[in-house]
């Protein structure tokens, strides 16, 4: 009988085991847009316009606010092992630049080498003017309450 409990309690050991190292397995995600290869590949340049791209690919994910109209259809794939942060593993961004009567002008795909990772300085964002203190912040506006309401009368009840 205790051959039998010793077994019975390895196996259990082997099972709990097993599923911890499935609860360990990496997550991806997509999300954006996805690109099908032969779906772009139907646009072309000098023969679509604005109205057969949205037909053919959908809306884009945005589009240029500045310079030439540029609609970009983006997509991204992320991994994350358990306890984490997320990595971007995959990237495509489709590219469809119109001239000025909305006709295709070029299509561009890019991928992740065109990713630009920024890391900033410090927590701390520099802006222009004097540094104050917090005394200067609490009580820095005493005084200039009301200084300019008494000239004209255009204050209320004046």
């Amino acid at each position: 009988m205790t051959a039998i409990g010793n077994r019975g309690r390895k196996a259990l050991a082997l099972v709990a085991g097993l599923g911890l190292l499935a609860g360990c397995s990496s997550i991806r995600e997509t999300r954006g847009y996805l690109v099908d290869t032969l779906t772009y590949t139907g646009v072309r340049a000098g023969i679509d316009n604005q109205r057969s791209v949205a037909a053919t690919l959908g809306n884009p994910t945005f589009t240029s606010q500045f310079g030439e109209p540029t609609w970009y259809y983006v997509s991204t794939t992320t991994g994350q092992r358990p306890f984490g942060r997320p990595r971007i593993t995959e990237q495509a961004v489709l590219a469809i630049r119109f001239d000025a009567a909305g006709n295709v002008v070029s299509v561009d795909r890019s991928g992740l080498e065109s990713v630009v990772y920024l890391t900033p300085e410090s927590d701390e964002t520099p802006t222009l003017g004097r540094e104050r203190g917090f005394l200067e912040d609490l009580f820095g506006n005493i005084g200039a309450v009301g200084a300019g309401a008494g000239q004209g009368g255009a204050g209320p009840g004046g």
